[in-house]
């Protein structure tokens, strides 16, 4: 019998439950979102991916990790498998808005849907949604909130500025 293997993470910026079922992360969510169990209701059983999902977590909060190596297992329809496989896609350090998203899986008049799909993606930070802002450039929701989501896009920035620097 497969078990869920859960775990807490303390990010900088918020809880994170983490999740992996069958060797694949299948949950990095916000503690704080109705979609997710309490803390009270969780039973931790880490699993060594859980584990090396929390140190790539450490890593990229550190400035050390611009992208992940954790197997992933999304659940939910094809067209939101396309988004979420689309959000990999957005380099780290760059935001794009949910029309250029519709645009680069070729359903330009789906922006609302694809909207929807990031709001249902319950992978944050590997399967990077907070990358996405609305198309006057403002910060829109976000399942962590719109400080944890300010807060990652200026990590990224900072390390973006501080890497170019390096190799000046």
């Amino acid at each position: 019998m497969s078990i869920i293997h859960t775990q807490l993470y303390h990010s900088p910026c918020g809880d994170l439950l983490l999740e992996a079922f069958d060797g694949k992360l299948c949950r990095c969510d916000w503690t704080c979102t109705a979609r997710c169990n309490s803390i009270t209701d969780i039973s931790e059983t880490p699993s060594d991916l859980t584990q090396e999902a929390v140190l790539q977590l450490e890593d990229y909060f550190a400035g050390r990790r611009t992208s992940f190596g954790i197997p992933l297992s999304f659940v939910g329809t094809d067209f939101q498998k396309q988004v979420w496989n689309a959000l990999i896609e957005i380099p780290y350090g760059e935001t794009i808005s949910y029309r250029e998203l519709a645009v680069r899986i070729g359903r330009p008049e789906a922006v609302r849907a694809v909207a929807g799909a990031n709001h249902a993606n319950v992978i944050s930070i590997f399967v990077p949604c907070h990358r996405v802002i609305g198309s006057n450039h403002s910060l829109v929701g976000y399942a962590g909130g719109l400080p944890a989501k300010q807060y990652l896009l200026d990590l990224e920035s900072l390390f973006i500025v501080t890497d170019k620097a390096a190799h000046k």
